[in-house]
């Protein structure tokens, strides 16, 4: 586990570039990806996700909260093997409703403001990730664990 303030700003500027995750959830011992647009809060101890309620995802969700999301900044070349990175964030996840809602949802538009009508549909969930723990791989084989709470 390390937590300096150069491995804290790696993960700022991974999650800040990336618009998009790779969401893992499951039901039942199978489990199911998919691609999600996501935002951070400022102290890195939330990630925020939206999608319908009608969703798969959202149904494995009511049934085990714990998640996995993926980002990396990979462009698919040979370079990657020498220099991409990505972070795994574990935690659970939940709908934010009242104002927790309205604060948050803020924090989301900020990211991704093309996704209003979407996001304030009335059958949208804006979920809110209490992360747990971040894991950061840079080259493929340098890992780093963080542990937002400490």
């Amino acid at each position: 586990m390390e937590k300096t303030p150069e491995v804290v700003d790696n993960i700022r500027e991974l999650l800040a570039s990336q618009r998009l995750a790779v969401l893992s959830t499951q039901n039942q011992g199978q489990p199911y990806s998919n691609l999600v647009a996501f935002a951070v809060t400022p102290d890195l101890k939330y990630l925020l996700f939206a999608t319908t309620r009608a969703t798969r995802k959202f149904a494995n969700l009511l049934a085990d909260s714990r998640v996995s999301l993926l980002m990396d900044n990979r462009t698919n070349e040979e370079a990657d093997f020498a220099e991409s990175a990505a972070i795994t964030v574990l935690g659970q996840a939940w709908e934010v409703h009242g104002a927790d809602r309205q604060q948050l949802l803020a924090v989301y538009l900020e990211k991704h403001p093309y996704l209003r009508d979407f996001v304030t549909s009335p059958n949208c969930a804006l979920l809110r990730v209490t992360v747990a723990r971040f894991i950061l791989v840079n080259r493929f084989q340098d890992v780093r664990e963080v542990y937002p709470g400490l």
